[in-house]
C-alpha cells in the first residue's frame, strides 16, 4: 500500500526528529532534566523533538492547528484540520535509558483522527493508518491478534505512578484480569502498546489518566487494523474520561466486562 501525501508529510517529519532523539539517547546521562510534575519528567530532547514537528509540520500544511504535550493547543486557520503530537511518548524510559519510546503524530479533522503514526526511532519502525485504508507496518498490512482464548493473550496495561492514577481502582481491575490471562505487560509507552495491539503483539490493552497525545495515533492504529477500542464504560469517550480498553473483537469484549466487574466492586 502507498502512502498518501499525508502520511509521508507525517513520517518525514518523524524522522527529521528522530536523529536528534536517538543521539540524546545515547548520552542520557548527560541530558539536562526539569521537573514538570511529580515523577513527571521533561527533558531538552523532548522539546527539541516536538519544536521540529512542529516546524516540518507547519512547512508542509501551513494553515493547521496543533494539540501539542508541550506547548499546548496552537489554533490553525478556521476550519483547519490540526496534528495532535506526543514528541516522546515514554520519557520516563528514556531518561533511564530504556529503549522503548516513539514519536505519536495523528491528523485530526472536524474531531475525527483521519491519519496516524506511532514511529519507534531506535528499530525504525513506522506504525501507520489511514481511515479506511487500513494499518500498516511500513508496507506490511496489520492486523490484531487472532488468539480466542483469553488464558492465551497477552494484555499490556499502564500502571499509575506517584501523583498520576487512580491506584484502588487499578489494583480492582488488575485483580479481575490477572487470573484470566496469559500475562500483563507494562513498557511505559501508551502509544507503542496500542500500535502492538494493532500489529498482533499484544492481544488487548487497558489504561487510565492518559491525554489525548497518548492516544489519538493508537485508536485509529488498533480500529484500521481491525481491533476494538472504548472508554471503561464501552463507550466513545475515551478523551473525555481519560480511560481506555483496547483488543480485538474478543479481547475487547472480555476485558471490558472485567473492567466493569470492577468498577462495580
Amino acid at each position: 500500500m502507498s502512502q498518501s501525501a499525508i502520511i509521508t508529510v507525517m513520517e518525514r517529519a518523524a524522522r527529521k526528529a528522530a536523529p536528534r532523539l536517538r543521539r540524546d539517547f545515547g548520552e542520557v546521562s548527560q541530558l539536562q532534566v526539569s521537573r514538570k510534575g511529580p515523577a513527571d519528567f521533561v527533558s531538552n530532547a523532548d522539546r527539541a523533538a516536538e519544536q521540529t514537528l512542529l516546524e516540518e509540520l507547519r512547512r508542509a500544511r501551513p494553515g493547521w492547528g496543533f494539540l501539542l504535550e508541550e506547548e499546548g493547543e496552537i489554533p490553525g486557520e478556521p476550519g483547519a484540520p490540526r496534528f495532535i503530537i506526543d514528541p516522546l511518548d515514554g520519557t520516563s524510559n528514556f531518561l533511564h535509558g530504556i529503549p522503548h519510546f516513539a514519536i505519536s503524530i495523528a491528523a485530526e479533522h472536524e474531531g475525527v483522527v483521519k491519519a496516524a503514526l506511532v514511529y519507534q526511532p531506535l528499530t525504525d519502525e513506522s506504525f501507520w493508518a489511514e481511515q479506511g485504508r487500513g494499518a500498516w507496518l511500513h508496507n506490511a498490512r496489520l492486523r490484531v491478534s487472532g488468539r480466542r482464548e483469553l488464558a492465551d493473550c497477552l494484555i499490556a496495561t499502564g500502571i499509575p505512578y506517584r501523583g498520576h492514577g487512580d491506584q484502588a481502582q487499578f489494583e480492582a481491575i488488575l485483580a479481575r484480569v490477572m487470573p484470566e490471562v496469559a500475562g500483563i505487560r507494562r513498557f511505559g509507552a501508551a502509544s507503542l502498546d496500542l500500535a502492538w495491539v494493532a500489529a498482533g503483539r499484544f492481544d488487548g490493552f487497558w489504561e487510565q489518566g492518559l491525554s489525548e497525545w497518548d492516544v489519538a495515533a493508537g485508536i485509529l492504529l488498533v480500529r484500521e487494523a481491525g481491533g476494538f477500542v472504548s472508554d471503561f464504560r464501552g463507550g466513545d469517550r475515551m478523551v473525555e474520561r481519560r480511560e481506555i480498553v483496547a483488543g480485538t473483537d474478543m479481547t475487547h469484549s472480555r476485558l471490558h466486562r472485567l473492567v466493569a466487574a470492577a468498577l462495580r466492586g
